[in-house]
């Protein structure tokens, strides 16, 4: 990932504003001032000595105000209006920015010549009255017309350059290409001749202006070269000398930024003037400026010049260099385009350039038109670039022909006519101002500045809404695929909306967007179980039919949530594809979920008519992404429900399972008994429960009975219920002799089954049908009732703590007699903790009265009357499982 995807696109984006203000602000200097003429003039043709910091008078014209305040050619003027000439400047504020009728102070000095000997000048002054200007004829008017529509078209030379760069600029705020590209157009615009009439400019922005163009014109050569030794993608220079970009971009701003600081300290051309008149350039003043002139003798200005057209012949070579080189024919077609543009936009400029420093003159001084196409050649330059670069890709050239005309014509043909007239009217507005307004009303220049700029917003804003309202009728006239895409992508919203399945969404895309981009190839990732995202429909190369959401491009890529429109690989833009590169996308549109989660990828390649993907085709894509988000969200849900349900089912069928198995684990026969009568019932709160009652045939007569609650509930109180059942029964034939050390080991598997905090209470009998007599344990479980016939009653309280806590255990065993008639009822702690809404508990004083008033109905009939009755009591939802056992003597 480049530097400039770290920064925070706020930042990039208020700096790209700064840029494009300054820019935008020397553009518009140069077009007012480059076509202003000054309103007044003093009429002398002179020589500026920055030496001697005067400017000496070689011509009067006559008739002027300079012969009316008897200036003589070969005095020198030293000061105006008190400001001493050590920089032309005083002149062009005073004389070039003067209004007609305006007296200036003029301080001179004045070689007296007597008898042929030339005494020291004399110091004077002489106050003068400006006239009005007067152009000088033009020569011959032959051709005038092809002349001013040439010119017209040089006059907003700096508009499609700053379009083109500004524009690419705020389209990829965080791309380094996009940066490199606005800087080298900034150059060119920079490039512009700004001296020649910098004294028509007002003081405040005279400064500005010569340090933009001081800082552009000394960097430009640098950046060039570093723009074209990456972009497209790094070329073989750059692989051999990759530090050579940073090394002259160093030196470029080692230079560039000393003299800019200087040029604004000085508020004006002295820093200029100074540096250029010791590197070996002259300078040839006029009335509104100068005209750079290079000395043929200047080591220094040839070593600059030499340096400077060194390195853009670099960068030239390594543009050509990557387009001979390109490893595959896709990426030669990329760049073919950008070579073509740049070399014929470029090199007739740089040729006379060349030829007018080896003469020794400015190139404006060459013949009209041998430097206006060369400067009408340097537009190929924005746009070769208008197209390649917003989506780093070109078409292959025949088809950029046959498909331009259509593509500008039409598609863009309006926007072209809106452009045109934006120009013709703010070139007609300036006209009717500079014309009629001005020199009526005695208006500055800058004040047409101000409303040139505000009459280009009013039309920008006009054209903004005119666009609006007519581009759908083109595309529907002219451009019935693009319009039909469009439909077929609103037909997909609007269809995905019923889709239930993840293959049928996925197909339904596929299809729609397949008819609508007509793309090379398309994959529909959607997420998998396992939190990646798996191919769903389309094609994948080998490795990649899974991708893991964590990769670095797919989180920024959900972060944005927008279709990124991908750079080709190695071109340094704001993300890198990394081990995404084999998949070979053109377009990645992520889809996400409700909580911004990555639930899918669409992945488009290249598309059959080599068209790039628009900014409305991201739109319609971000749009159907997002309903399939929806889409995939509902059948997400969908599926969430239909798992839990089968979930649910599956757990159900589990539970009815367990309930019927420990229904199993239940006694389902009573040993009969000659003087016992007995019987028992657990009642669940749930489908399974932890209470356990149990009958144990011990053979001859004797029976024993067993009731259990262990803590807890459902189905973990079930299965250590089974483990309790499971111990006693594979033991109990030790109860005949010793029921306490039966106990004993149940305890000791219980505690090693179990965790430290779980445990269980009990009730175990034997009960001899010979005797009558009954030996019980009560492992810390709720006193059994035993309501004997005569109405007397007992309570079977613990003779031991409970099972499963403590590994050291030892049980006591107690001894009853039951006699005929005698009642014992042994229940567990949801019996006597059921409660009413108000929290009163059945409690065992109730139990006792249920028992003793139903004291005559057989043991059966007697149990279900005390669920009845504990049912009934609490009137509520049962919350503890209900378990009784209950024996009769007879």
């Amino acid at each position: 990932m480049s530097l400039l995807a770290t920064i925070p696109r706020k930042v990039l984006l208020t700096v790209a504003v700064l840029f494009a203000a300054a820019t935008s602000l020397f553009s518009v200097i140069w077009i007012v001032y480059v076509q202003a003429q000054p309103s007044a003039q003093l009429g002398i043709d002179f020589h500026y000595a920055p030496d001697q910091s005067a400017m000496w008078i070689k011509r009067v014209h006559p008739g002027s105000a300079a012969e009316a305040a008897g200036l003589r050619a070969g005095d020198g003027i030293i000061a105006i209006n008190g400001r001493r000439m050590t920089i032309p400047d005083p002149f062009f504020d005073a004389v070039t920015r003067g209004q007609p009728g305006d007296t200036i102070q003029i301080t001179l000095l004045r070689k007296d010549e007597v008898g042929g000997q030339v005494h020291q000048p004399t110091r004077m002054a002489a106050p003068a009255t400006l006239r009005r200007y007067r152009a000088p004829a033009a020569p011959d008017t032959t051709g005038q017309w092809a002349q001013t529509a040439a010119l017209e078209l040089v006059y907003f030379y700096p508009v499609l350059f700053l379009v083109v760069g500004c524009g690419v600029l705020f389209q990829r705020v965080q791309d380094r290409n996009a940066w490199l590209l606005a800087l080298v157009f900034a150059s060119f615009i920079a490039a512009v001749p700004m001296f020649h009439g910098h004294g028509l400019v007002h003081p405040a922005l005279r400064s500005f202006a010569l340090a933009y163009k001081v800082a552009f014109t000394v960097l430009g050569p640098a950046v060039f070269y570093f723009f074209f030794a990456v972009f497209p993608t790094a070329s073989p220079l750059e692989r051999r000398v990759p530090r050579l970009k940073w090394s002259l971009l160093g030196l470029s701003l080692l230079i560039a930024v000393p003299m800019t600081a200087w040029t604004l300290a000085a508020g004006g051309s002295q820093a200029l003037l100074l540096f250029f008149s010791r590197i070996g350039v002259d300078w040839s003043y006029t009335a509104t400026g100068a005209v750079l002139v290079p000395r043929r003798d200047s080591a220094v200005v040839i070593g600059v010049s030499g340096a400077a057209f060194t390195t853009i012949g670099l960068g030239l070579l390594s543009l050509v260099w990557n387009a001979l080189s390109a490893p595959t024919r896709e990426a030669r077609r990329k760049i073919r385009v950008i070579v073509w543009g740049t070399l014929a936009g470029l090199m007739p400029i740089l040729l006379l350039w060349m030829a007018a420093i080896s003469a020794r003159r400015s190139y404006l001084t060459y013949p009209f038109w041998v430097w206006m196409p060369t400067v009408l050649a340097s537009f190929l330059l924005p746009f070769s670039f208008a197209y390649a670069v917003v989506r780093h890709r070109v078409m292959e050239i025949p088809v950029l022909l046959k498909r331009s005309a259509r593509y500008l014509l039409v598609q863009r043909g309006f926007l072209f006519l809106m452009a045109v007239s934006s120009v013709v009217l703010t070139k007609l507005f300036i006209e009717i101002y500079t014309r009629l307004v001005q020199p009526r009303l005695g208006a500055p220049v800058e004040a047409g500045v101000g409303a040139s700029v505000g009459f280009g917003v009013l039309l920008a804003w006009t054209a903004a809404l005119a666009h609006k309202r007519v581009t759908p009728r083109i595309d529907r006239a002219f451009f019935r695929s693009a319009y039909d895409a469009r439909q077929i992508l609103q037909k997909l919203v609007e269809e995905s909306r019923v889709a239930v399945e993840r293959e049928q969404l996925s197909e339904l895309l596929e299809r729609e967007l397949r008819e609508a981009f007509h793309p090379k190839f398309l994959s529909i990732y959607s997420e998998s179980e396992e939190g990646r995202l798996a191919v769903a429909r389309g094609w994948a190369p080998a490795g990649m039919e899974t991708l893991s959401a964590g990769h670095a491009v797919l989180v920024e890529l959900a972060k944005r949530g927008q279709p990124w429109d991908v750079p080709p690989v190695g071109a340094g833009g704001e993300l890198e594809l990394g081990t995404l590169a084999p998949l070979e996308p053109d377009c990645l549109v992520p889809i996400l979920g409700r909580d911004a989660r990555l639930a899918g990828l669409i992945v488009l390649g290249p598309r059959l008519s080599e068209e790039p993907y628009s900014g409305e085709d991201l739109r319609l894509l971000a749009s159907v992404a997002s309903q399939a988000g929806i889409a995939l969200e509902s059948i997400r849900l969908v599926e969430k429900i239909a798992a839990q349900r089968e979930a649910e089912r599956r757990n159900a069928l589990e539970i009815e399972i367990a309930t019927q198995v420990q229904a199993r684990l239940f006694p389902q026969t009573a040993p009969p008994l000659e003087t016992l009568e007995y019987a028992g019932a657990c009642l669940q709160a749930r489908a399974v429960g932890g209470d356990y009652y149990d009958f144990l045939d011990l053979g001859h007569g004797r029976v024993g009975l067993v009731l259990a609650d262990i803590s807890g509930k459902g189905i973990f109180a079930a299965l250590l219920m089974a483990n309790l059942q499971a111990n006693l029964r594979s033991q109990y034939a030790v109860a005949l002799e010793d029921p306490a050390r039966l106990l004993e080991s149940v305890n000791r598997q219980f505690c090693q089954s179990t965790g430290p905090s779980l445990y269980a209470t009990m009730f175990f009998a034997t009960y001899d049908d010979r005797t009558r007599r009954m030996r019980y344990a009560n492992c810390g479980h709720n006193p059994p009732l035993l309501l004997r016939a005569g109405g007397a009653r007992e309570m079977l309280h613990a003779t031991s703590t409970v099972l499963g806590l403590f590994p050291e255990w030892t049980c006591e065993l107690a001894e009853v007699e039951l006699q005929r008639g005698d009642t014992l009822v042994v229940y567990s702690d949801g019996v006597i903790d059921a409660a009413t809404d108000a929290g009163e508990r059945f409690d065992d004083q109730r139990l006792l009265q249920t028992v003793a008033g139903n004291a005559r109905l057989p043991v059966a009939a007697l149990l279900e009357t005390i669920v009845k009755t504990v049912r009934e009591y609490s009137g509520r939802e049962q919350e503890d499982d209900i378990t009784l056992l209950i024996a009769r003597g007879r």
